[in-house]
């Protein structure tokens, strides 16, 4: 897939991050568009990916300290007390896998880490049910394994990472 940009996220992109956001399950939590919404409204970093007929084929959503945000994952790096920028959410659709936009979303996050002086870039991963191919992409990205945690009344178990920021 070539023709690829990257470009803040709209209103009018909510429906289709929905739909890859809920394509992606179960690997993320879904979310109805009024979530997502408000889950964005927190996010100092909100990027799509489009291709080459402008149709979103990859988003990100990234969080700073201090939010309001009660996911148990955000909360437990927060408690922490170490600055850092968290990665909620990011999805790629099949048809951009392989191009390197991951890889140029979490490059901005990274930027963003740096601007607002993190110390690291927080995220995590499902380990049960099993995202192998987050485990690798966050490993290849030079995260580390800082924990684990049981979250949805213990029906799903994450890895939390972090990544330095350089």
């Amino acid at each position: 897939m070539q023709h690829l940009r990257l470009r803040v996220m709209r209103d009018s992109d909510l429906p289709a991050v929905t739909a890859l956001n809920a394509a992606a399950s179960p690997a993320l939590n879904l979310l109805s568009e009024d979530e997502m919404r408000e889950l964005s409204t927190m996010c100092d970093v909100r990027l799509v990916a489009t291709g080459a007929r402008r149709e979103v084929v990859a988003f990100l959503l990234s969080l700073g300290m201090g939010q309001a945000y009660a996911s148990e994952n955000y909360r437990w790096f927060e408690e922490r007390g170490v600055r850092h920028q968290y990665i909620d959410r990011i999805v790629v659709s099949p048809t951009a896998k392989g191009t390197g936009v991951g890889r140029a979303l979490y490059e901005s996050v990274f930027e963003r880490a740096r601007e607002r002086g993190a110390a690291e870039v927080t995220t995590e991963v499902f380990l049960d049910p099993p995202n192998p191919g987050s485990v690798a992409f966050h490993e290849h990205l030079g995260f580390r394994h800082l924990g684990e945690q049981r979250i949805r009344e213990g029906s799903v178990l994450v890895a939390l990472l972090a990544r330095t920021v350089f």
